[in-house]
């Protein structure tokens, strides 16, 4: 006989019961249709959904630094010197030493018009789409470069070069960000700055002292990483954020799911889906006005703003531009050519110590780390080059390489990961100052040789009081839940910095969160919270759950 069930596992509801009431929570929460969220899941999810957004952010940014960087070996060359006789510095043509900097500065130019331009670009077209405009625009812009036979061929293809780039450094952290769990989000990033090939494929050409292709086929290697980020980039899905704002509600909460790898009734999933439906209403309030950067208010966009842009200018200002210089220590060509693709792959090696201690250090004990560290290499390095021996020099070039471990402990990485939580405005100061610090630093060593190393050491001192008293940290939080921060530190006229620090911050898509916000999105909670005038802006108070 089979056992007669009893009539409390009569009422026992079935895992399909508890699907379909999970179905009705999301219809009547969210006012979604399961049947939408369903047919927009992606077809990764959780460690590949990472992995794969994590290599084409990769490669756009391994774009950033092989594009910026190439042409500073390049432009010495032989072949390259030949074809373009105007960068040929010598006594008869003094002038030719500001036209080799402007052609390698150049490139900054193109790069701030399109970070610029995506202040209006991006949003309209989406993350993805701007990236594969940008990877699209960087295509041409190779291709006439490889091509060139004039010099204004030349600048021209690097100014449009750039823009393409512009619009993808301004774009793929913030997508990278928007796809990444919070968690997760600080090492994914780290890695973008990483670059180890620029160096050693120029070093390989460089005795290709007979062809044109000494300079021509380093060039033409970016085209490798742009077709691979344009072609990859539609196998990925839009940013949630990005979709929210535009209504695309189901597929957000569907590219959600895939990224926490959790199904979409999860209560995680709904927290982070209505976080973002959060600061998409902050957002929507503000119109996304130029006008509203300079305000203040529950936003602090004005606020968010300048540290984004002195953090993206601090970047440029610690002296990183000054450590490819290696024949002012009086390297010959080809020792100055070897040592400066060493250093890139210590640079990338150290890189790793970063992308380890970024979510256990924190945000602003690294760029602190990093700050001190650079200032005392560059004083040692204003002493050797006083004392100029055979000696000084070798200890010179040793040190070189300790300040590029600082940079990428400090600096590399972290510096578009920290802009890319306050703001996106921030790239344009980059690539401002990046122009400014490179047309400056040749003419500086010929006028004051060594003595450039003071300055750069006293402005890394300047920096460090910055990043101490002014810089919030943002390590553990989503994005969404910094926006949360910077309300409450204006609701309780408190320093952002120390707000920052608690821990007793509510999360973004709670209650609390909401009306310290001081927004309605429309969504039903049905989690029981306190509501916030019984909320308390005190230390003692813990975060929501």
């Amino acid at each position: 006989m089979f056992p007669i069930p009893s009539d409390q596992e009569k009422h026992q509801p079935s895992t399909a019961e508890e699907i379909d009431t999970g179905h009705e929570q999301i219809n009547r929460q969210f006012d979604l249709n399961t049947a939408d969220i369903a047919a927009h899941t992606p077809s990764l999810r959780g460690r590949k959904l990472t992995a794969a957004v994590a290599f084409v952010a990769g490669t756009g940014f391994t774009l950033f630094g092989y594009d910026q960087g190439v042409m500073s070996s390049l432009i010495t060359g032989n072949q390259f010197e030949a074809s373009f006789p105007e960068v040929i510095v010598e006594a008869s043509h003094p002038n030719h030493a500001t036209l080799q900097s402007f052609t390698i500065a150049i490139y900054e130019v193109g790069c701030l018009f399109g970070a610029l331009s995506n202040l209006w670009v991006g949003d309209k077209l989406g993350r993805r789409r701007t990236i594969v405009l940008g990877g699209s625009i960087m295509i041409i812009g190779a291709i006439l470069q490889v091509t060139a036979f004039s010099f204004a061929q030349l600048i021209f293809s690097r100014i449009l070069t750039g823009y393409g780039n512009g619009l993808i450094t301004s774009t793929v952290p913030t997508y990278h960000a928007e796809l990444s769990p919070s968690a997760k989000r600080g090492r994914m990033i780290m890695m973008e700055g990483t670059l180890i090939v620029a160096g050693w494929v120029d070093l390989a050409l460089f005795f290709v002292n007979w062809s044109s292709a000494q300079w021509r086929v380093p060039i033409a290697l970016q085209l490798v990483f742009e077709i691979i980020m344009v072609t990859c980039i539609g196998f990925l899905p839009e940013s949630p954020r990005w979709l929210v704002k535009h209504g695309r509600n189901a597929e957000a909460m569907a590219v959600i799911s895939a990224m926490e790898d959790k199904p979409f009734t999860d209560s995680e999933v709904q927290r982070t889906y209505y976080g973002i439906r959060e600061a998409v209403a902050v957002e929507t309030s503000s119109q996304g006005s130029l006008r509203e950067l300079a305000t203040g208010g529950r936003s602090q966009n004005f606020r968010r703003t300048v540290i984004a842009v002195v953090c993206q200018m601090m970047q440029q200002l610690t002296g990183i531009n000054l450590t490819i210089l290696f024949q002012r220590l009086g390297l010959s060509d080809v020792n100055a050519r070897i040592t400066a693709a060493a250093n890139g792959t210590e640079y990338f090696l150290a890189s790793f110590i970063a992308y380890y201690a970024i979510d256990y250090v924190g945000r602003r004990q690294l760029m602190l780390i990093g700050t001190i560290g650079q200032c005392i290499v560059m004083l040692l390095l204003a002493i050797l080059g006083y004392v100029n021996d055979g000696p000084a020099q070798i200890v010179s070039v040793v040190l070189l390489f300790g300040f590029n471990t600082f940079f990428a402990i400090g600096w590399l990485g972290m510096a578009w990961l920290y802009t890319n939580s306050l703001t996106c405005f921030s790239p344009a100061s980059n690539w401002t100052f990046n122009f400014v610090v490179v047309m400056v630093v040749g003419p500086s060593f010929n006028n004051i040789s060594w003595r450039t190393y003071i300055v750069f050491a006293a402005l890394n001192a300047a920096i460090v009081p910055v990043i101490y008293f002014f810089f919030p940290e943002t390590g553990g939080r989503s994005l969404e839940d910094l926006d949360v921060v910077f309300a409450l530190a204006h609701v309780t006229g408190e320093d952002p910095v120390k707000v920052s620090l608690r821990r007793d911050v509510p999360l973004a898509g709670s209650r609390e969160a909401d009306e310290i916000l001081g927004v309605g999105t429309g969504v039903q909670y049905h989690h029981p919270t306190k509501l916030l005038t019984s909320f308390s802006f005190s230390s003692e108070v813990k975060t929501p759950v």
